[in-house]
């Protein structure tokens, strides 16, 4: 649905669901999630939409099967461990190995969604670990 103004044309609604905000420790800011797809999943992957509010992100955190990422909406980043913090928009897709330490969220100034799918799952879940800082946050574009 497109709400017209006098000036321009934008996108007030997602393809997906925002879900419920959560209140997790796993998460830093306001974050929506919504899960999608059986829970008994025969093909070992869970995956569900997440939005982030500005500054929003999650935990470091790792997955024994790896996890893919396709983002919908706004401008963000990912940050494997030890490597510089990339920048993300609309349409652009992560592909996250097995067992990399890493984080994703919102740019400072912008929301921020993508599609969540964590891979393999008969290898194992989610590794949650401690916050990003805000001093590590803080970084990503330096």
């Amino acid at each position: 649905m497109e709400k017209k103004t006098n000036e321009t044309n934008t996108q007030v609604e997602s393809a997906f669901p925002k879900g419920e905000k959560i209140a997790s420790e796993n998460f830093t800011g306001e974050v929506w999630v919504h899960m999608m797809g059986a829970n008994d999943s025969t093909l070992h992957t869970r995956f569900g939409n997440v939005t982030f509010a500005p500054k929003a992100r999650t935990n470091w955190h790792s997955h024994a099967g790896g996890q893919l990422l396709l983002i919908t909406k706004g401008r963000g980043y990912y940050q494997a461990k030890g490597q510089p913090a990339q920048p993300l928009k609309k349409g652009d897709v992560v592909e996250i190995p097995r067992n990399v330490i890493h984080w994703h969220g919102a740019a400072p100034d912008s929301e921020f969604a993508h599609l969540a799918f964590s891979l393999n799952l008969d290898d194992g879940g989610v590794v949650w670990l401690g916050p990003v800082t805000d001093e590590e946050y803080g970084r990503i574009d330096k």
